[in-house]
C-alpha cells in the first residue's frame, strides 16, 4: 500500500472509528438525560430531531417503497422499538458499563441463533469465545461481591436477545431485501416513535414528552442533541458514506471496538467501579466477543458481522440499528 493509499484508507476509517466511539459512550449519555419516568418521552424526544432529517434526505426513495417493504419494514420497527425500551430502562438500572457490555453479547449470541436455524455448526473456537463472553459477562455484574445480577443487567441481557431477533428476522424477510437502506431505516423509526408515542398516551406510563422537555436543564438538552446528532444520524451517515469507500468487513471490525469505548467511558467518565471481579470480566467480554467476531466470519453469523442492528440486507450498506442507530442506535 502507498502512502497516499494509506493515508485514504485511514481518513476513512477515523470516521468509522469515531462512531464507535460515539456508540460507547451513548450508554453515558442516555443515563444523563433518562431516568425510570422519563424513559418514553426521552425516545420520543430523541427521535423528533432524527425523523425529519432522515425523512427530507432520502424521501425520493422512501416514496418508491412498496407495501411489502414498508409492512415489513413496519414489523422490523416494533422488533426495533421492544430493543430501545429493554436497552433505555435497563441502562436506567444498571452502570453505563455493564450495560454497553453485555449489549455485545449481541455478537455472539447471532452467529449462535443462526447456526441452529440453518443446522449447521460453528467451530470450536467459536463456541470456546462464548464461552469467555459469558463467563465474563457473569464476572461483571459481580464486581461489588457475587449477588443476583442487577434488573439492569437483565433487561441488557435481553436487548442484545432482543437484537439477534431483529438482525435474524431483517436478514430472512424477503420484502426489505433490496430496499434501499435509508428507507427502510425511516420507516423501522417511525414505527418504534408510533409505539413510544402510544405509551407515553397510556395513564401511568411516567412523563410526557412536553413535560419532560420543560423539567430539561442545558445538560439534559446537550445529553439528548448528543444521542441524536451523534449517536444516530452521525453514525447513520458515516457508515453509508464509508462502506462505500471500504469493505464491510473492514468496517465492521472497526465498529466492533464499541464495548472497548463503552467500558473506558463508564470507567473513565462515569465513574463506574467494577471491582476485581468485574474487570475481569470485562477483559473476557472484551477477548471473548473479538475472539468471536473472528471465529464466526465467515460462517453462518458472518452477515451480522458486516451490518450493525436498522439498515437493511443489502451487503452494500450498513446495518443502521445500533443506538444509536441502534436506528437502533445505542441506546
Amino acid at each position: 500500500m502507498t502512502v497516499t493509499a494509506a493515508r485514504r484508507a485511514w481518513l476513512t476509517d477515523l470516521p468509522v472509528l469515531l462512531v464507535a466511539v460515539v456508540w460507547g459512550s451513548s450508554y453515558l449519555a442516555a443515563k444523563g438525560v433518562t431516568t425510570s419516568g422519563t424513559v418514553l418521552a426521552v425516545l420520543v424526544l430523541r427521535f423528533a430531531v432524527v425523523l425529519p432529517v432522515l425523512v427530507a434526505a432520502g424521501w425520493r426513495k422512501l416514496r418508491a417503497l412498496n407495501g411489502a417493504q414498508i409492512r415489513g419494514a413496519g414489523v422490523l420497527g416494533l422488533i426495533l422499538a421492544v430493543i430501545f425500551l429493554l436497552e433505555t430502562y435497563g441502562v436506567v438500572h444498571t452502570s453505563a458499563t455493564n450495560a454497553g457490555l453485555i449489549i455485545s453479547l449481541t455478537m455472539i449470541f447471532t452467529p449462535l441463533a443462526e447456526s441452529r436455524l440453518r443446522g449447521t455448526r460453528l467451530p470450536r473456537s467459536f463456541v470456546a469465545a462464548a464461552g469467555l463472553s459469558v463467563a465474563g459477562v457473569l464476572l461483571l455484574t459481580q464486581g461489588a461481591g457475587f449477588s443476583e445480577p442487577s434488573l439492569g443487567d437483565l433487561l441488557m441481557l435481553g436487548a442484545a436477545v432482543a437484537r439477534t431477533v431483529h438482525v435474524l428476522a431483517m436478514s430472512r424477510m424477503r420484502s426489505v431485501q433490496g430496499a434501499d437502506a435509508m428507507s427502510l431505516t425511516t420507516v423501522q423509526l417511525g414505527g418504534s416513535v408510533l409505539v413510544f408515542a402510544l405509551l407515553c398516551a397510556a395513564p401511568g406510563m411516567g412523563a410526557t414528552p412536553w413535560a419532560a422537555a420543560a423539567d430539561f436543564g442545558p445538560a439534559d438538552w446537550a445529553w439528548l442533541l448528543y444521542l441524536s446528532v451523534f449517536c444516530t444520524l452521525f453514525a447513520f451517515f458515516v457508515q453509508m458514506w464509508a462502506v462505500r469507500r471500504t469493505s464491510p468487513s473492514r468496517v465492521s471490525l472497526l465498529l466492533g471496538t464499541e464495548p472497548v469505548w463503552a467500558a473506558v467511558a463508564g470507567i473513565a467518565l462515569a465513574g463506574d467501579r467494577p471491582g476485581w471481579p468485574g474487570l475481569v470480566g470485562v477483559v473476557l467480554i472484551l477477548a471473548g466477543t473479538a475472539w468471536g467476531r473472528t471465529a464466526a466470519d465467515p460462517g453462518p453469523g458472518a452477515a451480522q458481522q458486516r451490518r450493525r442492528p436498522a439498515a437493511g440486507p443489502s451487503e452494500e450498506e450498513p446495518d443502521a440499528t445500533h443506538p444509536g442507530l441502534e436506528p437502533a442506535g445505542r441506546p
